[in-house]
């Protein structure tokens, strides 16, 4: 993989000191001490079955030539480890997939960070059965 992201005073991107190639080429438990405390303490107390199980996939798809192919998971409270950078994901939202694809910069957070859940409400005027008071909407 080449160091196309631009980032950093080298022009190269890098996470606390390490290029992504070197991250890449680390274990798992050297990332993690690379790690946020939150993200760290998720790894030593140990991956879920199917945090490993969707772990496992990715290093798959990393392997084979079809690469395109997203990955489906429910998982949002997976951190995103350096072998999910180019790789693109479907991270359930509560009612659909929505697609998210890991930048180098989304290190050290977690999956769900990149789709929202929620959704801005915007209220409209007042319905038939208001009271008169609700149902003054002041000019603009």
């Amino acid at each position: 993989m080449s160091s196309e992201y631009r980032t950093g005073r080298e022009g190269e991107f890098t996470y606390r000191g390490h290029t992504l190639d070197e991250l890449q080429e680390m274990s798992l438990d050297e990332v993690a001490e690379l790690l946020p405390a939150r993200q760290r303490r998720t790894i030593e107390r140990g991956l879920s079955v199917q945090q490993e199980k969707l772990l496992e996939e990715a290093r798959e798809a990393g392997v084979q030539e079809t690469a395109n192919d997203p990955i489906r998971t429910h998982l949002r409270d997976m951190p995103v480890l350096p072998e999910f950078v180019e790789k693109t994901f479907e991270v359930y939202t509560g009612q659909s997939f929505e697609r998210v694809r890991v930048e180098p910069e989304m290190i050290g957070h977690y999956l769900g960070e990149f789709q929202l859940t929620r959704t801005s409400v915007e209220h409209g005027q007042a319905g038939i059965g208001a009271t008169r008071s609700s149902k003054f909407v002041p000019l603009k």
